[in-house]
């Protein structure tokens, strides 16, 4: 039913009544959000009018309003900007985690929508074009997926550029923030990106040679070192332990000695998160990265095959956390390094791309051929993006190949933009 609801408020597939609040204000629905399937209200930055007055802010839905409590929102402050919290059933006030009362609408699904639903959620996850593709000659869309290759490495290119720019012309400090985004593997990338911002690196490459400086001056920058950010139930057992308390204090002390402000340990996500993705274990990887000095710019340069790129990255964690994922809360020990796959995602989107833009700031046309010629050397991405195309006809060889259809999905599915696609174009030709 949840499933069903969100189909019917992404479409505005509404019953033909007029939709009201649970205390009667009427509602009209101007813009239904962007859809999320990470951790996080299920529509972002929506627009509604409620009651004459408009808001602009995010939508949770649930089949009941009680699941609210149930899945921990009113003590998680990632829901606090929801302006309207839909339910089949409304059977509960909801609140924020500040105790603010969240408006509340129920939704009736209509009729005819759930009898077709099941027809309807084979195709809504597949292109309008999808039954054309395999009639379109294998040509046409080999030089499709080159360009959009090219596209979406120009985008990378592009933002790099930016990156360099903010790190002061510095592509050093530019590469560990594109790293460290991309270290957040989708859900917290935003989080990582302002994290290698506001972590002075000039400052942490005084004390490169102390690990324990480092991970202290890392996990405090993160905000991981605030007691508050530590999950209450594991609070006593992590000041027990004493290794937190010895990372906050070096981290006071260097805060002070730098005039560091860490940033709001809310930021990050772990909700709907296998622990080897939380952000206490990827942070401490990327100590031990740095603190190693194999990830540097000049040794990405040297590389020539995507095995030596996979030594470069290859990291474990600090021996705490070897049998931690969160502070206070310990488990089985594990070096809990990178998998082949991880590895190869940070290699397909930090690597290539700085040795791409990097190449193009050089004006060096051999570092950006080497760039293309490492994606044909790695395995295609395996993600439900790529497994969809697989299922409508387009199935990626190589890891060019895969990025070329996550462009494709992106900018051109996902916008509607289907004037501008080549697939598109064969498809209102042959209407």
């Amino acid at each position: 039913m949840e499933q069903l609801l969100h189909y019917v408020w992404k479409h505005k597939l509404f019953p033909l009544k007029e939709l009201r609040t649970s205390s009667g204000d009427a509602v009209e629905v101007i813009d239904a959000g962007l859809h999320n399937h990470n951790s996080g209200p299920d529509f972002f930055n929506a627009k509604i009018k409620i009651g004459g007055t408009l808001w602009v802010g995010n939508v949770e839905i649930h089949c009941k309003s009680s699941d609210w409590y149930a899945h921990g929102h009113d003590k998680d402050a990632a829901y606090d900007n929801v302006v309207l919290h839909v339910s089949h059933e409304i059977d509960a006030d909801v609140v924020t985690s500040s105790g603010h009362e969240i408006v509340q609408m129920q939704l009736d699904v209509p009729p005819r929508i759930s009898q077709n639903f099941n027809e309807l959620i084979a195709t809504d996850h597949y292109p309008p074009c999808y039954r054309i593709i395999p009639d379109i000659s294998r040509m046409k869309i080999s030089s499709w997926m080159s360009a959009l290759q090219a596209e979406r490495l120009e985008q990378k290119t592009e933002a790099i550029a930016r990156r360099a720019e903010r790190c002061g012309g510095s592509w050093e400090d530019a590469l560990f923030v594109t790293l460290a985004r991309n270290y957040g593997f989708g859900v917290n990338g935003d989080a990582f990106e302002e994290w290698a911002y506001g972590l002075g690196l000039q400052c942490v490459a005084h004390h490169r040679d102390d690990i324990f400086q480092i991970e202290a001056m890392f996990m405090g920058q993160a905000g991981l070192l605030e007691l508050d950010a530590i999950p209450e139930r594991y609070r006593d057992a992590a000041l027990r332990e004493g290794y937190f308390t010895r990372l906050r204090n070096e981290y006071l002390y260097l805060s002070r000695k730098f005039g560091m402000m860490p940033m709001d340990a809310s930021r990050w996500r772990f909700m709907r998160m296998r622990p080897q993705n939380f952000p206490h274990i990827r942070i401490s990887q990327l100590v031990t990265l740095y603190h190693s000095r194999r990830a540097g710019l000049s040794s990405l340069i040297e590389c020539t095959s995507a095995e030596q790129l996979r030594d470069v990255f290859r990291t474990c964690v600090t021996p705490y956390w070897e049998t931690h994922y969160v502070f206070g809360s310990t488990s089985c020990r594990t070096e809990k390094r990178l998998s082949s796959r991880s590895s190869d995602l940070l290699i397909i989107n930090t690597a290539i791309p700085i040795l791409f833009a990097y190449g193009r700031h050089k004006s060096d046309s051999r570092m950006c051929d080497r760039a293309l010629a490492l994606l044909g050397q790695l395995r295609a991405e395996s993600n439900h993006v790529v497994r969809m195309w697989k299922a409508c006809g387009l199935e990626a060889a190589d890891a060019g190949d895969s990025q070329a259809l996550l462009q494709l999905k992106k900018e051109y599915c996902d916008r509607k933009d289907c004037l501008r696609c080549r697939i598109g174009y064969e498809y209102l030709k042959n209407r």
